[in-house]
């Protein structure tokens, strides 16, 4: 689980800035003039709970690897053109990516990294860049193994360390929501924040309880059950994982 008490993180992507655990101070968004909605909103990041955020209906589909980026602090609607519910930023643990699971005209479907875990919100096509992302990042709990594939074919298989029975792993699709280093730590040089959680911890070392992918000094933890949710990887598989792109989705499951 992340984190221990993290102070500055530095961003390993192409960014300039730095992000706090603990929470940022929330900015207003900007004027709505599709549901008249101004003023302040809840920010969508991995600290927050959005309340009336629908849910991921389709958490075992894959998508076609369409994710965007907010260029603006923009609002997120519980359906097209609905109430806005949540703002989300274009910088979090460096850019924010968010794979798109749902379109209609104007509009992205985006899953969240907020609590609960699934959330998911629509924002306006025109307040966010796009790009696709031939990966995926797949995630078998039974058998303890990850693998990658880009467009449809396997890149990397891994064996893997998941959550011990008390604090699972959480099943579903998720993403990559950045990454970043953390100098008061040394068990990994990269961790990897996706946009889960665990379902049973709220909290963990001073962090909201957020699930990463990231390494481990001995490979005596692959093919067990011992994280507190976190899914420890190999050092090859870190290194490969940190090329993937941000909002590229990872799909967890029993098998």
């Amino acid at each position: 689980m992340l984190w221990g008490a993290i102070g500055v993180v530095v961003v390993l992507v192409a960014v300039v800035g730095f992000f706090m655990f603990g929470g940022g101070q929330s900015t207003p968004p900007p004027a709505d003039s599709g549901s008249g909605t101004t003023g302040a909103l809840p920010l969508s990041n991995t600290f927050t709970t959005i309340e009336g955020a629908p849910l991921d209906t389709e958490a075992t589909s894959t998508t076609e690897g369409l994710v965007v980026h907010p260029v603006r602090t923009t609002p997120v609607h519980a359906s097209p053109g609905g109430k806005a519910i949540a703002q989300i930023e274009p910088q979090q643990f460096g850019p924010t990516w968010l794979p798109v699971i749902g379109q209609q005209p104007d509009w992205v479907q985006v899953l969240l990294p907020s609590k609960p875990n699934a959330s998911t919100g629509w924002i306006r096509a025109a307040d966010t860049e796009h790009v696709i992302t031939h990966h995926v990042i797949k995630v078998h709990l039974k058998s303890m193994k990850m693998e990658l594939t880009e467009k449809g074919k396997s890149v990397g298989n891994w064996s893997i360390g998941i959550g011990k029975p008390e604090a699972p792993t959480p099943t579903g699709r998720t993403f990559l929501l950045g990454q970043f280093k953390d100098p008061k730590q040394s068990f990994s040089p990269v961790i990897i924040p996706l946009g889960t959680h665990s379902p049973t911890l709220d909290t963990f070392g001073g962090g909201p309880g957020t699930v990463g992918i990231h390494g481990w000094p001995s490979d005596d933890v692959l093919g067990k059950a011992s994280s507190d949710g976190c899914i420890r990887v190999p050092a090859d598989a870190l290194a490969k994982l940190t090329e993937v792109p941000l909002g590229t989705l990872v799909m967890i499951d029993e098998n």
